[in-house]
């Protein structure tokens, strides 16, 4: 059985109660953009790129893999969440546990790059080639947060 451990702070609840859940990334998303030039994104990782983002004092996310030509940051947390919780705790590769990340980066910096919409309306991410992934850990304004954690069974 799956299990949401939540690591979300009070000002994030708080937002919650205020917008309805499916427009509150979009909703902060474009308060940020307009007021502090930021874009708040999502990253769902496995248990070994999670240490790895760690590793790095939750500062910037590790190079791709040969077989991975993007990284694909996620507009919102539900879409992040869903990938996290259905597909890594399922997968002995990805140790059986799903983490949702959060950051912020640059605005300026995603106007290079077009959202994608991969399924379903909500389902919206960046495709940045992975030999722009240094360009866009720079563009990260301070840390990577842990959103929350899914564990599948072992």
């Amino acid at each position: 059985m799956n299990r949401a451990v939540d690591y979300c702070v009070e000002a994030d609840a708080t937002r919650t109660r205020l917008c309805p859940r499916e427009f509150r990334s979009i909703n902060l998303r474009y308060a940020e953009g307009v007021n502090t030039g930021l874009t708040t994104l999502y990253r769902p990782v496995a248990q070994m790129e999670f240490e790895l983002v760690r590793a790095s004092g939750f500062r910037e996310f590790p190079p791709r893999l040969p077989e991975q030509p993007f990284f694909y940051p996620v507009l919102n947390e539900e879409y992040a969440a869903q990938i996290a919780r259905d597909w890594n705790t399922k997968d002995e590769r990805s140790g059986f546990a799903g983490y949702v990340l959060r950051f912020r980066v640059q605005t300026k910096f995603l106007q290079g790059y077009e959202a994608r919409v991969v399924g379903a309306s909500t389902h919206r991410e960046y495709w940045i080639p992975a030999s722009e992934l240094d360009q866009l850990n720079a563009n990260i304004v301070g840390s990577i947060e842990v959103v929350s954690e899914f564990r599948g069974m072992e």
